[in-house]
């Protein structure tokens, strides 16, 4: 039984046929940079919230000053275009395995249910200060044969190591639910908050996809330093933007 529960702000779920980003924290929060700075930058609202036991205990105030639950929130996202897109992210992924499972599994049934055109899973992949690509990653054949044959490459060789969390259950179990699914990683040096790798990955999805996320570094930047402070409010911005943030060595995907 799926211990996920889903809590509706507005309706009882998502509009039909919209195009679904998702990010958690993880290496360097490139995912989450992009999905916070689109919510700063663009009017949005809050549809609901996706709620499991396996979250970490931490109930926090929210900008009102009322004490909110640990959860994942789906938002509604208007584009310059008038077009519409769903972000699904939070401050959590579930502390255990099944929870990261039962969680993974609940968003793509969400995305069967809206009958989503693609779902654009964002992560992270620790490597080297000169590394400055992004790699294509899915889980079925049909899905990576449109790509490629809209000049996207997809890559056969990464990742190595394999992804885990929520972000690699997503897509790999994609296929499952016939969602499209495709994630999009970013090299990243680690960092807390890399900006120039979140605004790469952005820059990248609004050409690859034509998906006018309109954001600039500024508000990557901006975002970064409130992401920093709600991780830690001793963290200063420039810490992370001076260019001399040590070498990650760990293949590691979130």
């Amino acid at each position: 039984m799926n211990r996920s529960q889903l809590h509706w702000l507005e309706g009882q779920g998502l509009p039909k046929h919209c195009t679904i980003i998702e990010a958690v924290p993880g290496v360097g929060n490139v995912g989450k940079l992009v999905i916070d700075g689109l919510l700063s930058k663009h009017p949005s609202r809050t549809l609901g919230w996706l709620l499991h036991p396996d979250f970490p205990p931490h109930a926090t105030l929210d900008d009102e000053g009322l004490i909110r639950p640990p959860r994942l929130e789906l938002s509604s996202i208007l584009l310059p275009d008038g077009s519409t897109v769903i972000a699904i992210s939070g401050m959590m992924q579930p502390m255990t395995a099944a929870g990261q499972f039962e969680v993974s599994e609940t968003m793509l049934q969400l995305a069967a249910d809206s009958e989503s055109t693609q779902l654009l899973i964002l992560a992270g992949l620790a490597s080297g200060l000169e590394d400055r690509s992004i790699h294509v990653i899915c889980s079925d054949a049909k899905v990576r044969g449109n790509l490629e044959s809209n000049d996207i490459t997809v890559s056969r060789d990464q990742p190595e190591g394999g992804m885990i969390g929520i972000a690699g259950m997503i897509l790999s179990l994609a296929p499952t639910q016939g969602v499209h699914a495709v994630g999009i990683v970013s090299d990243t040096v680690g960092t807390s908050a890399d900006v120039l790798a979140a605004d790469r990955l952005a820059k990248w999805i609004e050409e690859a996809f034509d998906i006018p996320l309109d954001l600039d570094l500024d508000t990557t930047e901006q975002t970064a330093l409130r992401l920093l402070e709600t991780i830690d409010p001793s963290g200063a911005i420039e810490d992370y933007l001076g260019g001399d943030e040590p070498e990650v060595s760990a293949d590691f995907y979130v």
